[in-house]
C-alpha cells in the first residue's frame, strides 16, 4: 500500500463545527451592535484561523489593530465555552477513522483552529483515532505554511509522498502541495468543489468512506 498516513483537517472535514464559531462571533458582534452574519456566511470566513475570521466579520473593510485583538480575544473566550455545544462529527467521518485504522494508517489532524481548542474538539468528539493533534500557535506557521505538515511527517516517520492531505478549503489542498502530499477535498465542508479543484485537488470525496477507495487503489 502506498500510503501510510492522513492527515486531516478539523472544521469542514471531519467535524460540522461552523454553528459554535458562528454563535460565539455574533456574541461579539452584538455586544458592539455590529450586525451579525448567518451560518452559510460564516463558511466563507472560516479556513485561515480565528484572527482572519475576526477581520472578515468586522464591519469595517479595514478594522484598527487594537479592535481586532480584543475582538479576538473576546471572540475565543465566548468560544472556549461553546465549541461542543453544536460540533459533531460528520456522518461517515467515525466510520472512516475506524477502518483506517484497522489498516494501519497513521492518523493526525493538522488545523488552523487554536491549538488547545483542536485538541478539546478532538478528544471530545474523535476520541483514541488520531495523533498527533496540532492546531495553530504561530500565526506565521498557518496553512497553507507547510514547515507543521513536514514535522508531522518525520514525527510519524513517513514521507511526505506516502501522505495524503485531506481538507474541506483551498488552504488545506495548498498544504498539501507544498508539502508534496496527495491533495484531497471533500464536498461537503465549508467550500465549494469548484474551488477545490481549482486550488488543485487531486480527488475529491462525496462521502468519507470514498477515501478507503482511493487507498485500495494505491
Amino acid at each position: 500500500m502506498k500510503y501510510k498516513a492522513v492527515v486531516f483537517d478539523l472544521d469542514g472535514t471531519l467535524v460540522n463545527s461552523i454553528k459554535d464559531i458562528a454563535d460565539a462571533m455574533n456574541v461579539v458582534l452584538e455586544k458592539r451592535n455590529y450586525p451579525i452574519y448567518d451560518y452559510r456566511t460564516y463558511k466563507t470566513f472560516v479556513g485561515s484561523g480565528v484572527r482572519s475570521l475576526v477581520v472578515k466579520a468586522l464591519p469595517s473593510e479595514s478594522p484598527q489593530k487594537e479592535e481586532v485583538e480584543e475582538c479576538l480575544k473576546e471572540m475565543m473566550q465566548v468560544y472556549r465555552e461553546c465549541c461542543i455545544n453544536k460540533t459533531v462529527p460528520y456522518a461517515g467521518a467515525l466510520e472512516l477513522l475506524e477502518q483506517l485504522k484497522a489498516k494501519n494508517l497513521q492518523l493526525c489532524i493538522l488545523s488552523n483552529k487554536e491549538d488547545t481548542l483542536t485538541k478539546k474538539v478532538a478528544s471530545v468528539l474523535l476520541p483514541d483515532y488520531l495523533h498527533p493533534v496540532l492546531g495553530l500557535k504561530e500565526e506565521a506557521l498557518k496553512k497553507p505554511n507547510p514547515k507543521v505538515a513536514l514535522q508531522i511527517c518525520e514525527t510519524l516517520n513517513v514521507k511526505p509522498e506516502e501522505t495524503i492531505f485531506v481538507g474541506d478549503t483551498d488552504v488545506d489542498i495548498l498544504v498539501a502541495k507544498n508539502a508534496n502530499m496527495l491533495p484531497v477535498g471533500v464536498t461537503w465542508g465549508f467550500r465549494d468543489e469548484k474551488e477545490l479543484i481549482k486550488a488543485g485537488a487531486v480527488h475529491m470525496l462525496k462521502h468519507p468512506l470514498d477515501l478507503i477507495k482511493i487507498i485500495e487503489a494505491n
